[in-house]
């Protein structure tokens, strides 16, 4: 198959202004939301000054009758047709070299209903923002906003490459359109460094990927902030877009990022690390604004260390460094590891919100009494353990989310002392099983007032 493929970079008025250029009727609706079309057209407008916007790839399969049919790239098209018809509409007299008719939106006959009601919403939307565009912007959104254009012959070709493109046919997952965000926002940075990005990336399993985002740095992020973070998806991507650093709006809040970013960068090139063979890390915090492009995947891989250490390594990076003098603290660590009910999913809920803390804390303070802060944790986490018969997710993503909660807490923090000195109430019943050990370490740490 990728003998007959040949790419051809495209501009966007010779796609929709294609006479033969068809939605089939096996595509999807059109879904795309209000935030999506608004996001579009800010990149149209932020890009306006750059030789060339690309949107993306468009894959057609062309039939037997001439017809080019869209076989990836639906949403985007009839996302821009809507602009463009927009445009004709209260810019008609910047357009004279341009004839609406022949919009291949005319040849489109849309019956499905949510694509007609999404369609109406989005227009809406497009007729509200399209007064930012003027003659510079209409040139520079005809003719140098383009798509990687790829056309196949037959029909099985043009699927077998979507497919391909898109994980065998399935959605993809929100990593993935991370990836694609983020790469796209490399566009200043060398072909080496995108190359060394996507392979690193890549190296890292699509289930550990899911993982990590899911049960760590969502949950994190979303609960240091009091929201829900049951499950990561395609919805919530934006949690983990932020700030291009080459953007000309200089605004104050950037300027520590791009400190950072820019001495990190130049220590690092110093020819003198040729001789000191030392090196530095961007100085991350979980739940920092995100640098687009090449910190972002740098972002991932910093945690993914710390998240594997938490899981994997834990005798080696965390125990040792309690001491001598966090016996108790260890002890908690040893049961977590071996108590009878610690397998059931209830339980593995309440240790994923027990390592969230865990690697919020470290991440802001080290290993700076680090024993106190893992008896804090223990008890508010296990607390949600005794006090119910059953663990839902639900549970911990209430817990989790409470503007009282630990991880609101850490969040504000400026001392450890503000970790340390967190009230943890009792539990108010006692209704879990298999749970001796962790009711013990309760008494143990005078955080136990049921009658036994």
């Amino acid at each position: 198959m990728t003998k007959t493929l040949n790419p051809k970079i495209k501009p966007l008025k010779s796609i929709l202004f294609s006479s033969n250029l068809k939605i089939p009727h096996y595509q999807r609706p059109y879904k795309w939301q209000m935030k999506n079309v608004k996001q579009l057209m800010e990149d149209i407008i932020q890009h306006k000054d750059k030789s060339a916007y690309r949107i993306g790839t468009i894959v057609i399969h062309k039939d037997e009758k001439g017809d080019l049919n869209i076989v990836d790239g639906q949403q985007r098209i009839l996302t821009l047709t809507l602009i463009a018809t927009a445009l004709f509409e209260h810019h008609k007299d910047l357009l004279k070299q341009y004839e609406k008719s022949n919009l291949s939106i005319s040849n489109w006959k849309i019956e499905n209903d949510i694509s007609k009601d999404n369609l109406v919403q989005n227009y809406n939307v497009i007729k509200a923002n399209i007064k930012d565009f003027g003659v510079e912007e209409i040139d520079f959104f005809f003719t140098q906003c383009e798509f990687v254009y790829i056309e196949l012959k037959t029909i099985s070709e043009a699927f077998q490459f979507f497919d391909s493109q898109n994980s065998r046919g399935k959605d993809l997952e929100p990593h993935d359109l991370l990836k694609a965000f983020h790469l796209r926002e490399m566009k200043n940075n060398s072909e080496q460094e995108r190359i060394d990005s996507v392979e690193k990336w890549e190296s890292v399993e699509s289930k550990e990927l899911v993982r990590f985002f899911n049960d760590y740095l969502f949950r994190v992020r979303n609960w240091s902030k009091g929201r829900s973070a049951r499950y990561f998806t395609k919805n919530d991507v934006d949690i983990f877009k932020g700030i291009s650093l080459d953007n000309p709006n200089n605004f104050n809040f950037i300027q520590p990022y791009r400190i950072n970013h820019f001495f990190t960068e130049q220590y690092n090139s110093d020819i003198t690390r040729k001789i000191d063979l030392n090196t530095i890390e961007f100085p991350f915090q979980i739940d920092q604004l995100i640098i687009n492009g090449k910190r972002f995947f740098e972002y991932f891989h910093y945690y993914s260390k710390h998240i594997f250490s938490i899981e994997n390594d834990f005798e080696k990076n965390i125990v040792n460094h309690l001491g001598e003098n966090n016996e108790r603290a260890k002890n908690i660590l040893k049961t977590l590891k071996s108590y009878e009910g610690r397998n059931r999913t209830g339980d593995k809920y309440v240790k994923n919100i027990f390592d969230c803390c865990l690697l919020y804390y470290l991440d802001k303070f080290g290993t700076h009494d680090l024993g106190k802060a893992i008896e804090k944790f223990f008890l508010w986490s296990y607390k949600l353990r005794i006090e119910l018969h059953s663990v839902q997710l639900a549970s911990i993503d209430n817990a989790g989310m409470k503007n009282n909660g630990i991880f609101r807490t850490i969040r504000e923090a400026i001392d450890t002392k503000d970790i340390r000195q967190k009230n943890i109430n009792s539990p108010k019943v006692s209704r879990g099983t298999k749970i001796d050990e962790i009711i013990n370490h309760f008494k143990e740490l005078n955080n136990w007032t049921l009658n036994d």
